[in-house]
């Protein structure tokens, strides 16, 4: 199974877009309400962009009006991890994707039942497959 957590920055430069490797590279953030799926809620799967693992299902999405996708619970997969976030003088819990290492976005605890979490993720971080 190949690292893709070791990838240099020129390998992640020429496979992302500028926007997928500001977010998913350099733990950048994009605006709110301009991502492609903050309203977006087709039946399907959300996967990485970098490395195309399921990270959400469309089930759990729902429109929490931060402007940025958002999901009560992740897949039922050990795709996504958390990780503490202390940048910017706050005290967050980062979103990675697992298997690239990617900044997806991050997880509060204001979101619905039965969770209670809001994943709070970048859609530059997302591509989506239909069911």
């Amino acid at each position: 199974m190949e690292d893709y957590k070791n990838k240099s920055d020129s390998y992640w430069r020429e496979k992302l877009t500028p926007m997928e490797y500001e977010v998913l590279r350099k733990k950048g953030t994009e605006r709110a309400g301009t991502g492609k799926y903050d309203q977006h809620f087709e039946k399907g799967k959300y996967v990485c962009a970098a490395y195309g693992t399921e990270l959400f299902e469309s089930e759990a999405k729902y429109d929490a009006g931060c402007g940025w996708p958002s999901f009560y619970d992740k897949a039922k997969t050990d795709s996504v991890s958390e990780a503490e976030d202390n940048s910017f003088g706050m005290k967050r819990t980062e979103v990675l994707c697992s298997r690239c290492g990617g900044h997806l976005g991050h997880v509060f605890p204001d979101g619905p039942k039965p969770t209670g979490a809001r994943y709070c993720i970048n859609s530059a971080a997302l591509n989506f497959k239909k069911k």
